[in-house]
Order: C-alpha cells, then structure tokens, then sequence
C-alpha cells in the first residue's frame, strides 16, 4: 500500500511533465503543511524564484489573525501573491496545484489569485 506522500510525489511528477513556466507567464506552485501555505512564482527556464507569499509573510499578519481558518488564510495568501505580481507587471501564469487535490486551501489560492488580476 502506497503512503499519502509517495502518491503525491507521483502526481507532482506527472503535473510537472506537463507544465512549465517562463519569464511571461510564471509557474504559480502552492505548498501546504499542516498549518501554514505557501506560494510562489517560478522562472523555470532560469530556476528561479520571483515572487513568494505565505501564512508566514510579515505584511499580512494581520490579516491572519483575524482569519477564522485556514481556507481564510489560503485566500489572503492568494491576494497577496496577485498584488506583488501585479507590482511586477505579471498577469498571467500556469497553476501547479504541486500534487494535492484542487480543493480546500490549494483552490482558495487558486480563486483568490484569479481575483487578484491573475489569468491562469
């Protein structure tokens, strides 16, 4: 029986052959852990990263507190990650949802960004 981790990395493998980010049009990756979310915009073709935003990230801790939840806190996250991109003229990327169902946390990202300004 395969662990919950070892399937994800599978379908973070598959989703990766697919997608790829550039320069114009950046990969927007999510990372969940147990109490925090994570985003960020990547330049494959340099390996770079250009943008990050998380439940960690100093500009939106108030915010944060008033959250009830976590899917709250996806959504400010999101928020965030479209405005710092819209300060950097980016408006369009691929969505990497990095293995995990597209539901819960990972989808609030995903809506809150589209809300922001960002095509996917």
């Amino acid at each position: 029986m395969k662990s919950k981790i070892t399937a994800r990395q599978r379908a973070k493998i598959r989703i990766r052959k697919k997608i790829s980010g550039t320069a114009e049009r950046p990969r927007l990756t999510v990372f969940r852990s147990l109490n925090h979310i994570y985003a960020q915009l990547v330049d494959d073709s340099t390996g770079k990263t250009i943008i990050t935003a998380s439940t960690l990230s100093k500009e939106i801790q108030a915010d944060l507190k008033k959250a009830k939840g976590k899917i709250e806190r996806g959504k400010i996250v999101g928020t965030l990650i479209a405005k710092k991109a819209a300060e950097k003229n980016i408006t369009t990327v691929v969505f990497d949802r990095n293995g995990y169902r597209f539901h819960g946390r990972v989808q609030a990202v995903a809506n809150s960004a589209r809300e922001g300004g960002l095509k996917f």
